[in-house]
C-alpha cells in the first residue's frame, strides 16, 4: 500500500517531464526567432538607431534563460523527487519563481509594446525601399531583393509615382506585380502569426509555472512531514 507521501512523489515524475517539454520549445522557438531568415534578414539590414536589433537580441537571450531556468527547475524537482530532499525541493520552488517573475514582465511588455517590432521591421523595410527608390544602390537593392524573395512580396504602396521602376529590378523572377503582395502588409501579417503563437506560449508557460510552485511547494510540505504521513498511511494486518 502506498503512502499519501509515496503517491505525491509518483503523480510529480510526469509532471516534471512537462516541464522539460516546455523548456526545450521555449528554446525552440527562441532560436528559430533568433536564427530565422525572416528575422536575421531584417536584424541585419537594420540601423543601430532602429530598435528592433536590440529587441531581436534580447528576446532570445530571454527565450533561453528562460527555458533553462525552467528546466533546471524541473530536473531539481526530480531530484527531490527521488531523494526526498528539502533543499532540493526549495531549489526547485526558487527557479519557478525566478521564472514566473521574469514571465510577468515579458507577457506586460508583449501587449503594451507589441507594436513596436511591428514598427520596428517595416521602418527598415521603408528605408531601404526608398534608399533604392532615389540612388539605386547596387547594395540596398541587393538588400530589397532579399527581403521580397522571404517574404514573397513585392513592392508597397507609395504616393510616389515612380516605384516601378525598383520593383521591376527587386522583385522575385516571374512574379507579376500586379499578383504581388504589399510587402508592408506580409510583414505585418507574418509578424502578427507568430507574435500570436508567442503570446500563447507565454500564458501556457505561466499557467505552469504557477503550477509548478504550487507542486514544489506541497512536496516541500510532504517531506517536512514524511513521519506523520508515513504513519498515517501505513496498514497492518492483525
Amino acid at each position: 500500500v502506498c503512502t499519501q507521501q509515496e503517491l505525491l512523489l509518483c503523480q510529480s515524475l510526469p509532471k516534471n517531464l512537462l516541464f522539460q517539454l516546455l523548456g526545450l520549445s521555449i528554446a525552440t522557438l527562441s532560436t528559430v526567432t533568433h536564427y530565422g531568415l525572416h528575422f536575421t534578414l531584417i536584424s541585419n539590414i537594420s540601423l543601430e538607431s532602429n530598435s528592433y536589433r536590440v529587441i531581436h537580441h534580447a528576446a532570445f537571450y530571454f527565450g533561453i534563460c528562460l527555458s533553462m531556468t525552467l528546466i533546471l527547475a524541473a530536473l531539481l524537482s526530480s531530484a527531490a523527487t527521488v531523494q526526498e530532499s528539502q533543499c532540493l525541493t526549495a531549489m526547485g520552488f526558487f527557479c519557478f519563481a525566478l521564472a514566473f517573475c521574469g514571465l510577468i514582465p515579458a507577457a506586460c511588455w508583449r501587449y503594451t509594446h507589441g507594436t513596436e517590432v511591428e514598427n520596428s521591421m517595416m521602418d527598415v523595410y521603408d528605408l531601404v525601399y526608398e534608399e533604392v527608390r532615389r540612388n539605386a544602390s547596387s547594395f540596398r537593392r541587393h538588400e530589397l531583393t532579399a527581403i521580397h524573395e522571404a517574404f514573397l512580396c513585392c513592392g508597397k504602396r507609395s504616393l510616389f509615382g515612380d516605384t516601378a521602376n525598383v520593383e521591376r529590378k527587386t522583385c522575385p523572377s516571374g512574379q507579376v506585380r500586379d499578383a504581388g503582395q504589399d510587402c508592408l502588409r506580409e510583414i505585418q501579417d507574418f509578424l502578427k502569426k507568430h507574435m500570436d503563437f508567442v503570446s500563447m506560449l507565454l500564458g501556457i508557460t505561466i499557467g505552469f509555472t504557477v503550477y509548478g510552485m504550487i507542486l514544489t511547494s506541497f512536496l516541500w510540505f510532504s517531506i517536512h512531514f514524511s513521519s506523520n504521513l508515513d504513519r498515517k498511511g501505513k496498514y497492518t494486518l492483525r
